[in-house]
């Protein structure tokens, strides 16, 4: 609790300061400096760390909520009206920190991967990836579903975002914690009957990932703290970790009280980010980030 007043104390002062500081401009703007925004009836997601553009439900944004929820997800129209949640039967909300659409096992159809892989207190020996395929607004349950168990190599870590590459089916890992965050990555096909292993495959310029997104066709990434929010263009055929060596354009972000959820738009015209509501302040936007 004292964590969340903390994170939003310093939010407001953030705030407060933005403008004079000019920190959050960019050299080469891709996306609007000022979001759109949409105000969220409070006390119905207030504890949003992942979303995802739906394929299956046109209009809405998947939003799930981090550990000490129900395992459920919810569905959350683009003007930021609720819908309703959806039971994930055979999963369990640990500490869910981020969530993606991407390719699976079969082809042709859209999977949401649920990331159980937060831990702060660094107490883990295991961490889980929920992988099913994305339900329909008029389903209230989901029964079917892999659970993608995995270890690191080095011992615990602290996580809030993954990547699923759509070509290659590789789950990729981002530290919150260490510093810099680093890049695991687990190699489709993923084991669902044994543990598997994560394989550190690089490093970013900066730690403390909150979230992290893919574009609709593959050939852009978006890296979230709490602080900003880093761009890159991935050539085709590019690994996410090669992709990771260039520099990221730091883009225009309006600082939000405790924002980790961060994902595009599916037609590609710009993308979406959803804050955490700290207990201190009265609501939170969606907000969406127009493409140039």
């Amino acid at each position: 609790m004292y964590f969340r007043k903390l994170l939003a104390i310093l939010f407001l002062i953030n705030l407060a300061c933005q403008k004079e500081t000019g920190d959050n401009k960019t050299t080469a703007e891709v996306f609007d400096d000022i979001p759109q925004t949409r105000l969220l009836t409070p006390g119905i997601l207030d504890e949003a760390s992942g979303i995802a553009d739906s394929k299956a439900n046109p209009g809405y944004l998947w939003v799930q909520q981090d550990g000490g929820n129900p395992n459920d997800i919810a569905l959350l129209s683009h003007d930021g009206t609720f819908l309703k949640k959806i039971s994930i039967k055979t999963a369990v909300n640990r500490d869910w920190e981020d969530m993606v659409m991407a390719n699976g096992p079969v082809a042709g159809i859209n999977y949401i991967y649920l990331a159980d892989i937060g831990d702060n207190s660094l107490a883990s020996s295991q961490y889980f990836i929920y992988r099913f395929t994305e339900p329909v607004a008029t389903s209230d349950s989901v029964f079917d579903c892999d659970k993608i168990i995995f270890q690191y190599p080095d011992g615990a870590h602290d996580a809030e975002a993954i990547l699923v590459d759509n070509n290659t089916r590789d789950i990729y890992i981002i530290t919150k914690q260490d510093q810099p965050s680093r890049v695991y990555r687990l190699a489709y096909p993923q084991i669902t009957t044994s543990i598997n292993t994560a394989i550190l495959s690089g490093s970013l310029s900066f730690s403390g990932v909150t979230g992290a997104a893919f574009s609709p066709d593959g050939k852009e990434i978006l890296i979230k703290t709490y602080n900003s929010i880093h761009y890159w263009k991935k050539k085709s055929g590019q690994p996410v970790e090669q992709a990771f060596v260039g520099t990221p354009v730091t883009l225009s972000y309006q600082i939000e009280p405790q924002g980790e959820a961060i994902c595009f738009k599916n037609d590609n015209s710009g993308f979406f980010s959803l804050s955490e509501r700290p207990s201190i302040i009265a609501s939170v936007n969606l907000n969406f980030y127009k493409r140039n």
